[in-house]
């Protein structure tokens, strides 16, 4: 992995460590309700951004491109929903870690099987380690069956996303940029009936009014950290960046155990030492 692709994951991590976050304290709100919120948000938020870079690169958005990012944004609404829904009923540091560790790897077998990717010896070695390190994360908490099964739901998303979006950009040459503002727009489409056309209408001001602060860091914070992946895909293969950004694994246990006081944090960062034991393999592939 190139040291600007790597610089790009490892912020990327930072960036959805903290968006999880605030996500899980949001968790008891409505989870459609919080989720168009946050997709309406970043949608109004990053439409100069978007509107500048079509005027500036002087691209135009084809049916080619809405067609395979609508089918982006119909996974991620997927993973979306699972994910709020997940955080409703289980743990931060079981949810995060089983999600973020079945989606790479199982991204990262379909790569191999299906695109042609080899990765070498010392990748899949860090492949290896990077699951093996997020599977002892979500040993903490045994009990928590709904977390754990939410977290291997989420995680097919996001091998789904995973692989898909890095051909958008690639094979497609969609520009990162459009592929995450239409994705937003998309989600805030999509969810719009369901909360605008019945009794969720009257959770909106309250939603807002309690959540607003979560709403729109989660909504900077999701746009921003998956712009970097992207623009990472176009730098290294998926089996290398989708293993890799899992180091976000290890700063959410930090912020879940010192913010949320869900415990057991020595072994759960014994365990993190696993991941970046992976991480660092990974990058030297």
């Amino acid at each position: 992995m190139s040291p600007w692709a790597l610089v790009l994951v490892l912020v990327a991590a930072v960036a959805h460590a903290c968006w999880n976050l605030l996500a899980k304290k949001a968790s008891q709100a409505d989870g459609l309700v919080f989720l168009w919120l946050v997709a309406a948000t970043s949608t109004v938020l990053w439409s100069p951004l978007f509107v500048g870079f079509l005027l500036v690169t002087g691209a135009r958005v084809t049916w080619t491109e809405l067609a395979v990012t609508g089918c982006s944004a119909a996974i991620h609404l997927g993973y979306f929903v699972l994910l709020q829904r997940g955080y409703g009923a289980g743990d931060l540091s079981v949810v995060y870690p089983v999600a973020r560790g079945t989606g790479p790897m199982l991204a990262s077998l379909v790569a191999v099987l299906f695109l042609g990717e080899r990765p070498g010896p010392i990748g899949v070695a860090g492949v290896v380690l990077v699951g093996v390190g997020v599977f002892l994360m979500s040993g903490g908490r045994g009990g928590d069956l709904k977390g754990l099964a939410f977290g291997l739901a989420v995680g097919l998303f996001i091998a789904a996303y995973t692989v898909w979006d890095s051909r958008v950009v690639s094979a497609f040459a969609v520009p990162p940029v459009v592929l995450n503002y239409l994705g937003e727009t998309g989600r805030a489409l999509a969810l719009a009936p369901a909360v605008l056309g019945g009794r969720r209408r009257e959770l909106l001001a309250p939603t807002w009014r309690e959540h607003r602060f979560r709403i729109i860091g989660a909504a900077v914070l999701i746009f921003v950290s998956y712009l970097l992946v992207l623009f990472a895909f176009t730098m290294a293969p998926v089996t290398v960046v989708a293993p890799a950004r899992e180091v976000s694994v290890l700063i959410a246990v930090v912020l879940g155990g010192r913010l949320l006081a869900e415990g057991d944090l020595r072994r759960r960062l014994l365990a993190g030492a696993v991941i970046l034991g992976g991480v660092v393999a990974i990058a030297l592939s």
